[in-house]
């Protein structure tokens, strides 16, 4: 059995982690994981054909008496071990985040502003779970100063489980909302399991950094931890604040106080739940010495192209395209933005939102209910469970029958904001408009 050290030796020297043999880059190490329909063991041989130098298999019965065949007790928790040594060996500062809404988007805006000054890596994607966050750390180079790690959680205790891999220095929650609700089982166990972000980081002294307007983060806060806030609102007790001043513009713009005063920013970011990310970028921007206008420029020049909260202009229409997630908290919060907006011609697709459980129907009716407050010229609703709780809606029970329906009616002079589960594929229709 090889151990983790001697395997580290190993990564060093063939520093890229292959795990799908049909994308083997060459001299890579291979590692043969198992999913509920696919056993990597099965693919060792055809690993090294393609070109890898090691393949780390956990299935005696598919091994060879070679040097590049690495037997281990599991290829999962080897993995996780060989990521966990690797962060231990590097000098880099690991920033930590998560959160229900909001972390993808705010770890692409801290990446945007602090590698304008460190060298910086951050977890590419979505790899945030038990295999992608091990990925994100083994990509550290020994010349890194800060690696920002994105952690997922759709069950209890899994946050603190990816810390124990990571170990930030600091720590980073969006906020708190309801989501994946059928494996946490309920809202109060969501809160618990985003706080062991904030107790792991405690733990090691680190720093934590607070939405100082959220009660419900600072509620979860550890005693005696030491924590940089950042404000929405313009609040001056806040060690950052900023203050949103769009005027029912749809991209965000807004002014952020630095020490010698204020700097106007214009994002490419649409909806003011979006300027919590912002304050968060700005914030550890701050805290890490970064020159305000490597800030601004840094903001000003991210553009989303992830399918979240993407605003583009079309030959006939404006979209405001947010169809990579959705749950109640980030549904209200898109659909009370959009109303605020001014626009003649105003139009809501939403999709489904998934795996809720028991609360899902009580959910989508909250949205319906929503809905009647603004003024739209059209509602158009995707998928099963709206069209059971809305049968004289206009609904539709898949996207692919909205695609039929946009083929015959189209679209035009509109602002349209789409946004729904990526189960539902609303992204399907986006070559309509």
């Amino acid at each position: 059995m090889v151990t983790v050290k001697a395997l580290h030796e190993i990564f060093l020297a063939h520093p890229i982690i292959s795990t799908d043999t049909r994308k083997i880059i060459s001299q890579s190490i291979f590692f043969a994981l198992k999913g509920s329909n696919f056993d990597g063991n099965k693919y060792i041989d055809e690993a090294i054909r393609r070109g890898a130098s090691f393949v780390v298999y956990d299935n005696p019965e598919y091994g060879k008496e070679d040097d590049k065949y690495l037997l281990v007790d599991d290829v999962l928790t080897t993995l996780q071990k060989l990521a966990n040594y690797h962060r231990r060996s590097s000098q880099a500062k690991i920033i930590g985040i998560t959160g229900t809404n909001g972390k993808t988007t705010t770890k692409e805006l801290i990446f945007a502003v602090l590698k304008t000054t460190f060298k910086t890596i951050a977890t590419e994607g979505n790899l945030n779970n038990h295999i992608g966050v091990p990925l994100s750390l083994l990509t550290i180079k020994p010349e890194d100063e800060i690696a920002i790690i994105e952690m997922g959680a759709n069950h209890p205790k899994e946050i603190g489980f990816l810390c124990s891999i990571a170990e930030p220095n600091y720590g980073i929650i969006t906020n708190v909302g309801k989501a994946h609700l059928e494996g946490f089982g309920s809202f109060e166990m969501i809160q618990k399991t985003k706080a062991e972000l904030y107790h792991c980081v405690a733990n090691r002294g680190g720093k934590l950094f607070i939405h100082y307007e959220d009660t419900l983060l600072k509620n979860l806060l550890p005693k005696d931890v030491s924590t940089i806030s950042y404000s929405t609102e313009g609040n001056s007790n806040a060690d950052t604040y900023i203050k949103e001043e769009s005027d029912n513009s749809i991209l965000i713009r807004l002014k952020a106080k630095f020490p010698k005063g204020f700097l106007y920013i214009l994002t490419n970011l649409v909806g003011t739940y979006n300027c919590s990310n912002l304050a968060a970028a700005i914030s550890i921007g701050k805290y890490f010495n970064v020159e305000p206008l490597r800030i601004k420029e840094a903001i000003e020049g991210y553009i989303p192209t992830n399918l979240r909260s993407q605003y583009t202009r079309r030959q006939y229409n404006d979209l405001i395209v947010d169809t990579y997630n959705a749950n109640p908290s980030s549904m209200q919060e898109a659909i009370k933005n959009f109303l605020k907006l001014k626009h003649p011609n105003k139009i809501v697709i939403l999709g489904d939102m998934l795996e809720l459980g028991d609360v899902s129907e009580q959910e989508h009716l909250k949205l319906i209910e929503l809905l009647k407050e603004g003024s739209l010229k059209e509602c158009i609703l995707v998928g099963e469970i709206f069209s059971k709780i809305a049968p004289n809606a206009n609904t539709f029970l898949n996207t692919d029958e909205l695609i039929q329906q946009l083929q015959k009616d189209e679209i035009k002079e509109a602002l349209v904001l789409i946004k729904g589960s990526r189960g539902i594929g609303l992204e399907k229709i986006l070559y309509l408009f």
